[in-house]
This record gives structure tokens, sequence and C-alpha cells, in this order.
């Protein structure tokens, strides 16, 4: 087998380049699987494919005749496995879970892989550029696509203070902010408000957090937002 050979050597350097381009943009938003992974993904899908592929090449003490090659087969189990590398990207924090669209990239540069193993170097590149594309056009897209943000609010109140649950519920409707999921907890002293608050703004933040700095009957709080 000579690995100059451009039906072998093509396919690597297409895959190489294409998991390089696809990662440096993952690696620039400083996503959890960057530069390096991408390219190992598309490489090794890629050398996969080819060994589905020119399967006859390896099974040279084979009679012919009962060879069956079956590269989907071999796709098929490709991006099966990938599938747990992407699951190994996702995590959550606070309300949200990230690593979805990066999990997306891997699965996506796996296929584009495969695409590059089996010869359709034209498909290939056009998907490479079009999930450039893609990934740059969802961080353009938050600047313009309205988003419903949420905050994580933990309001300690003293002991000695009226405070109930229709007066946090004011005091947040005031604020510009709609509460769910309000808890309390009585630990020595403090009574702990917890809520999850839909329609924060910085600037809401600001205000709200400034009254509550101002408040004496507030031992402390804590207000947490969650970007999407």
């Amino acid at each position: 087998m000579n690995l100059l050979d451009t039906d072998l050597a093509l396919p690597i350097v297409g895959a190489i380049v294409c998991g390089a381009i696809i990662g440096a943009e993952r690696e620039y938003r400083a996503s959890p699987a960057g530069f390096r992974t991408h390219i190992l993904v598309s490489l090794s899908c890629a050398l996969l494919m080819l060994a589905a592929v020119h399967q006859v090449r390896w099974l040279s003490d084979t009679p012919p005749e009962i060879i069956r090659i079956d590269p989907v087969r071999m796709a098929h189990g490709v991006l099966t496995g990938i599938g747990f590398l992407c699951g190994g990207v996702i995590f959550r924090e606070g309300f949200g879970v990230r690593g979805l669209t990066t999990a997306a990239s891997l699965w996506t540069t796996a296929a584009l892989g495969v695409l590059f193993g089996i010869g359709f170097f034209a498909l290939a590149i056009a998907g490479t550029i079009a999930t450039v594309l893609v990934l740059a056009a969802v961080r353009a897209s938050e600047h313009f696509l309205p988003q419903r943000r949420y905050a994580m609010v933990k309001i300690r109140y003293r002991r000695s203070s009226s405070i109930s649950h229709e007066t946090l519920h004011v005091q947040l409707r005031n604020g510009g902010l709609n509460a769910s999921s309000v808890s309390q907890k009585l630990d020595d002293d403090v009574v702990e408000w917890s809520a999850r608050v839909s329609g924060d703004t910085e600037a809401k933040m600001e205000s709200i957090t400034r009254q509550w700095r101002d408040s004496p009957d507030i031992a402390g709080f804590d207000y947490i937002p969650h970007d999407h």
C-alpha cells in the first residue's frame, strides 16, 4: 500500500484541513473541544472509512468472490461512537446546558471525515464551508435575535423583618422581574428567599440590587444571572 497514492493521501489531507478549520473556530470560542480534538475526530473517521472502502487491500488472502464491502456499516459504527464523545462535552451550568454547539460541531466534523474517507470531496468541502458559516452565524445571531434571560436570586432577610411571599413578588415585579419557583429557608436569625426570575437585564439588576444594598432588613443577597 502506497501512502502517497492520491486515493489515500487526499482524503487524509482533506480531513485534517477540515478538522483544523472547524476546530480553530471552536478554539477561538474557548469551547470544551477545540483545535486538536476536531482534527483527531475528522482524521480518525477518515482513516476508518478508508480502511472500509479499501477492504480488499487488507483481505489479500481472502478469495475475492466472498468479500462483501459495506462501508455503510463502518460509518454507522463511527458516528455512533462519536456520540459518546459528544456527550462528554455537554454539561449543565446554572439553568442551562453548555457544550451543545461544540457537541454538534464534533458530530458534524465526524460526518465530514466520513465523507472525505469515502472520497466525496465536493460534498465534504461544501459541508465544511457550511459548518463554519453556521457556527459564525450562531454567534452573530445572539446580537439580533431576542432572548429571554434568567437569573437566580437569593435574598437573606433578618428574622425580625416582616417579609412575606407576596411582598417578595411585589419587590421583584417593581424591578421588572417575574419570579417563579420561590422557596425559603431559615438559618439562625436569617430567612433566605430563593427565586428564579425572568426578564433579567443589566439595568434591572443594577436598579434592584441598589435597593437591596440600601435596605436595613437585608443581611445579604446573591444575584446570579444566566446568559444563554
